[in-house]
């Protein structure tokens, strides 16, 4: 995106893959990482068209959002691309990874081809996609796979559906394998889903449908057993109990092929969030109990769970505003992705590293992208951020098109001061 060349002085430069946490200095040339280092410009810079000083601040790859509603084409409403892009930009977010539950659904070549198109005419933040595992998603007919991976499709999924039925499961695994493509499930048993909110005396309190989190483990446990006797990559969206973490725990230390990934609201919120009648919490899975929640931080800990996605749900006022039962579910997450995240570095449960490490180099290698790291020649997808700076989440103040944000008036530490992709400054904290 830059012909220029850029120098990053006094940073603390964070790599997570590398384990990289030192001060020094970064240059950006042509849109890519150059060089960096300690002793970069010990003995004086080159010349460059720009000088930035860091002041000691953090510089690390730019987060990674691989769970991402864009709602554009067919709901420009609640979200488009160019808003999302301001979201993320904002929040140290410099990819987004885009469900396929568009309109039309991103079940053909065309509608990647659009997404990445208009992505790339806006020149902000990079923009991949996920193709429909089934044809518009009904579970029946598997999609073009091969096709749509030709097309730029960087994993398969059916949206926020579980793929249901078994034998249309397993031909997936199987003809994935053959393109090597990451098959990603939501982990819900249909019949035992559709609550508005988790089991338990909470939700008999108030008078809601609920789900059992039986509902989750079951469906990892079945397609668990298809990934076995398929050998594909398989991947299990947003879990949010303990047990899912403890099946997929054994499941990697069986040699499966198998991943993972959470949101914030799973590790930093319970089901008393719902509080009385809180929509702006309503999400699926549901939000679970105080045991569920700490077992998800452990999972994340013991490296069970692999990568932290913002499940950027975004939903008009009109949809959120209703009796809790009919209210939409889904909640907005890009632009406060790292502060959350910076939360399990602050209370202890992750070094800074470590946080950075789900939303970065993660989620690349587990889509097979570019970024999530520093290495010369990489792309210059960067954020520069303050972890100790604190501020209070307030919804309006959000660029997202809509508000419903599950953190409203939550006190948080961390912001993104920069956020650049490909060299391009796109976005600068007052």
């Amino acid at each position: 995106m830059n012909d220029s060349r850029i120098a990053y002085l006094n940073a603390r430069l964070l790599d997570p893959e590398t384990g990289m946490d030192c001060i020094g200095a970064l240059l950006v040339e042509d849109g890519h990482i150059a060089d960096f280092g300690v002793n970069l410009f010990k003995y004086g810079a080159p010349s460059v068209s720009e000088t930035i000083d860091c002041n000691g601040m953090c510089l690390a790859p730019g987060l990674i959002d691989m769970r991402v509603q864009l709602r554009e084409p067919g709901a420009e409403h609640e979200e488009t691309i160019e808003s999302a892009c301001e979201a993320a930009s904002a929040g140290g977010v410099t990819s987004m990874v885009c469900l396929p539950n568009t309109n039309p659904i991103i079940d053909d070549m065309s509608v990647v081809d659009f997404i990445t198109r208009r992505a790339r005419d806006l020149k902000r933040t990079r923009i991949y996609c996920y193709g429909a595992i089934t044809n518009k998603m009904a579970g029946k007919e598997l999609t073009e796979i091969g096709l749509l991976v030709d097309a730029g499709a960087v994993a398969f999924c059916d949206g926020e559906h579980a793929l249901q039925n078994a034998k249309v499961m397993q031909r997936a695994l199987s003809y994935s394998k053959s393109f090597d493509a990451l098959i990603v499930q939501h982990p819900e048993y249909p019949d035992l889903a559709g609550g508005s909110m988790n089991s338990g005396e909470l939700a008999t309190r108030l008078g809601l449908s609920s789900v059992n989190p039986i509902a989750e483990v079951m469906m990892i446990e079945r397609d668990l057993r298809l990934v076995e006797i398929t050998n594909a990559r398989y991947h299990v969206a947003h879990i949010s109990t303990k047990a899912a973490v403890d099946v997929i725990r054994k499941a990697k230390n069986q040699g499966l092929k198998v991943t993972c990934d959470t949101a914030p609201h799973y590790f930093a919120l319970n089901e008393t969030s719902v509080g009385d009648y809180r929509t702006f919490a309503k999400v699926s899975p549901p939000l679970r109990g105080e045991f569920d929640r700490q077992s998800i931080v452990e999972g994340l800990k013991d490296g069970t769970i692999d990568a932290i996605a913002s499940d950027h749900s975004p939903h008009n006022p009109d949809s959120k505003r209703l009796p809790f039962e009919q209210a939409s579910y889904g909640v907005i997450g890009i632009e406060t992705l790292l502060p959350l995240i910076l939360e399990l570095y602050h209370n202890g449960h992750l070094s800074l590293l470590e946080a950075l490490e789900k939303s970065t180099i993660a989620p690349a290698k587990l889509l097979k992208i570019p970024g999530g790291r520093i290495e010369r020649g990489a792309p210059a997808d960067l954020v520069l951020f303050d972890p100790d700076i604190p501020w209070q989440i307030e919804e309006d103040k959000l660029k997202s098109k809509s508000k419903n944000s599950a953190f409203g008036g939550r006190p948080v530490q961390g912001h993104a001061i920069r956020t650049i992709v490909g060299g391009t400054t796109l976005y600068k904290r007052d």
